[in-house]
């Protein structure tokens, strides 16, 4: 009985190196290792195409309406909108320069700042985020599925339903469920196949958004009355609300700032990650709002209120709708459908994937972890969430904001205190007096300057969902992850100038290309087919034979 069951755990092992020890095996497997050659397949457009595919989901489309809902002219918001993208394109870009750079994932980045131990506590917040995200995204896709019936069968809201008092109906669940049931496919693959999935999505969002748009209008015989709105607020209150409205936008990337590494380091160059991301992301997301706001607007002359929800507006659509309305909804419908897959593979299932991968590396893989995610997200039962508060996805907002104090830390550890250099092999190992081991494996430095970036915002955050806190604190807040990605890169610098950490460099020293793949030691070239199959044979050396060190996969170079 004993054999057997060792049998089966070994089988279920995920891909590593032969001959690592138990404690090793709690650090990496191949997809935690440096992306090789084979791998490196996201150039220029796939990353342009990325972000087009990424911009057009339901999240995006609404953001717009907080400001206009503030007080905010279109313009005003428009405007304010372009400047929170190209913000969030800065951080992206900073971020994601880490990972194009040494070709490492998020988790493994982290125990560079955070400790090999103290890694789990980022890691392990960030997989709970994109676990309960994907379930919210996946109910929202559901709606869609549920606009996609209905086209077809218009009596099918009148379905009988079987589970009352459940927070949803047999047709709401039924919707959900296909759904997921239907995303399952496009979690097999791996990420450096699955930019495919967003080049398809890239040719169909613009076409099925101006569609919309022009459909929209003609409806309503014109661009409707918000786009004629006047301001409606003055002084300080415009300016905070202009501020809000901006700082919106950055919230809602968050989680993607933090989660750029995971994509980046499968860049063929790093060039390719700089400015396709740098200018795509507020041009994609801006005109996809800009599409928001003027549908939004007509809809109020069909229905005389305005709809901020582009299902809504589709729903109206449905109604009395002829056959050509009923297709032309379930064809925008589908793209919105394909639309929350991608935000959701993006954003959700392949960060908890890497991260829950980085967590107990030697049974689970990204693809592993992703389908654990999905099903997390599935029994969460999203629905009651939404009813128990119709602000759940500002309280989800509202906590990502805690995502910048990481990435406050980890840009600071790499750009101002390690000047560009890590030892890849210590990210690798619990060996005593190795970088990144510290005392126990945790470093207080980056504690001390991740509690201090949270602390800032904390009574603000208590004041976003409901409690009564001061006017500073709440000015604080509108701030929030400028103040929290400022205070805990500026502490924790401070504190590694006092203290300071080994291998510190006196100046800026990023490796250049030729050095980092010396540094990751590859000496050849590896299919990259043999990744996406779990139970392959072992491929590739990625190590120095000579040098027997099973604790990681390159040597320790000086660069």
């Amino acid at each position: 009985m004993h054999s057997k069951l060792s049998k089966l755990a070994k089988r279920l092992e995920t891909k590593h190196e032969d001959g690592l020890s138990s404690s090793e095996l709690f650090l990496q497997n191949f997809d935690l290792q440096p992306v090789e050659q084979a791998r490196r397949t996201w150039g220029f457009w796939n990353f342009v195409a990325f972000w087009i595919a990424d911009s057009f989901n339901i999240n995006t489309w609404q953001i717009a309406a907080t400001g206009v809902t503030m007080g905010l002219s279109w313009w005003e918001v428009w405007i304010s909108v372009w400047l929170g993208y190209a913000i969030v394109g800065c951080f992206i870009v900073t971020v994601g320069r880490i990972g194009s750079v040494y070709h490492l994932a998020f988790p493994v980045l982290s125990r560079a700042s955070f400790g090999i131990i103290g890694s789990y506590w980022p890691v392990l917040n960030r997989a709970g985020m994109a676990c309960i995200w994907y379930g919210v995204q996946s109910w929202l896709g559901g709606q869609c599925v549920q606009l996609m019936i209905r086209a077809i069968w218009p009596q099918a809201i009148n379905m009988h339903n079987g589970i009352p008092n459940s927070g949803t109906t047999t047709f709401e669940f039924m919707c959900f469920f296909l759904f997921c049931l239907c995303s399952l496919p496009a979690l097999y693959f791996p990420p450096h196949k699955i930019r495919h999935l967003f080049t398809v999505k890239a040719y169909l969002v613009p076409i099925a958004g101006v569609g919309f748009l022009i459909w929209t209008i003609k409806k309503a015989g014109g661009i409707g009355p918000v786009v004629h709105q006047p301001r409606s607020i003055h002084g300080s209150e415009f300016s905070w609300a202009f501020v809000n409205s901006m700082m919106n936008c950055i919230a809602n990337f968050a989680t993607l700032i933090v989660n750029d590494p995971d994509y980046t380091r499968f860049s063929k160059s790093r060039n390719s990650a700089v400015w396709s991301q740098l200018i795509t992301i507020p041009m994609a997301f801006s005109l996809t709002s800009f599409i928001g706001i003027i549908v939004s607007s007509a809809s109020t002359v069909l229905v005389g209120e305005t709809l901020w929800s582009p299902l809504d507006v589709l729903s109206i659509f449905l109604k009395n709708g002829s056959a050509g309305s009923r297709a032309g909804v379930f064809l925008i419908a589908a793209v919105f459908c394909l639309a929350q897959l991608g935000a959701n593979i993006a954003a959700n299932s392949l960060s908890a994937g890497t991260d829950l991968s980085s967590l107990f590396p030697r049974y689970i893989n990204i693809r592993r972890g992703s389908y654990f995610c999905a099903a997390v997200g599935f029994a969460m039962c999203p629905w009651n969430l939404f009813a128990s508060s119709n602000k759940f996805t500002t309280y989800l907002s509202a906590y990502a904001v805690f995502l910048s104090s990481i990435a406050g830390v980890m840009v600071s550890d790499y750009y101002f205190v390690r000047k560009g250099h890590y030892n890849v092999k210590d990210l690798y190992t619990f060996k005593t007096g190795s970088a990144y081991m510290f005392k126990w494996g945790i470093s207080w430095h980056a504690y001390t300057a991740y509690i201090a970036g949270i602390l800032i915002n904390i009574v603000g955050f208590a004041g976003a969902v409901g409690a009564k806190v001061p006017k500073g604190a709440q000015y604080i807040y509108n701030i929030n992850f400028f103040c929290g990605f400022i205070i805990s890169a500026g502490v924790y610098y401070l504190l590694c100038w006092a203290w300071p950490l080994p291998e510190v460099r006196a100046k800026w020293s990023e490796p250049t290309p030729e050095q980092v793949e010396d540094i990751l030691g590859f000496s050849s070239t590896i299919d990259a087919d043999s990744f996406s199959s779990q139970n392959d044979s072992q491929v590739g050396n990625f190590g120095d034979e000579k040098e027997k060190d099973h604790t990681m996969v390159a040597r320790s170079v000086s660069v």
